[in-house]
């Protein structure tokens, strides 16, 4: 699905439930205090999967689309793609669109946050138990960013910092 169409049907879903599109997915502004905090807590965490893959002796992430990214356009082209729209799609969707509806039910908050990191790992089919428990464990940190910040830009920002830090140590790899 593209990320227009998927944008237009959340859309669509947040004004049936007549709801304000920006108030229903939270996208407030966090302020810096937040977002410096967040993105402390994530560097930590990304240092512990690491530290942990190591012991466990588990292999690092494949650089296949690094290879296949072979000219500067396509490079480019991969990194817009990998972290700024994917970032903003999947973040609006679950701890945007799901947070919120989930946390107002019998889940609550804490059982929302968990749901879409569930969710959320179970999507990245391209990576190995260790890579999928990974990214399960990077959605409660965001989950746990969405909820105290009241924003879903948080989120988004930090997924968004990942994923740059990720794509530019693997790619000085290849």
């Amino acid at each position: 699905m593209t990320r227009r169409r998927c944008l237009l049907l959340l859309w669509i879903a947040i004004r049936i439930a007549r709801g304000d599109f920006v108030e229903y997915l939270a996208l407030n502004w966090p302020n810096s205090g937040e977002l410096l905090r967040a993105l402390s807590i994530t560097a930590i965490l990304l240092m512990v999967v690491s530290t942990a893959g190591s012991v466990l002796g588990v292999e690092e992430i494949s650089a296949d689309p690094y290879v296949r990214a072979t000219m500067a356009s396509g490079f480019l082209i991969f990194l817009i793609g990998g972290c700024i729209a994917t970032p903003i799609m999947e973040e609006f969707v679950l701890r945007g669109f799901m947070f919120r509806g989930w946390s107002q039910s019998f889940l609550g908050p804490v059982g929302s946050i968990v749901l879409t990191s569930v969710l959320w790992g179970l999507m990245h089919t391209q990576y190995d138990w260790f890579g999928r428990f990974s990214i399960f464990l990077m959605g409660l940190a965001l989950g746990h960013f969405r909820w105290r910040s009241n924003s879903t830009w948080l989120p988004v920002m930090v997924h968004s910092a990942v994923n740059t830090y990720s794509f530019l140590t693997l790619g000085l790899q290849v």
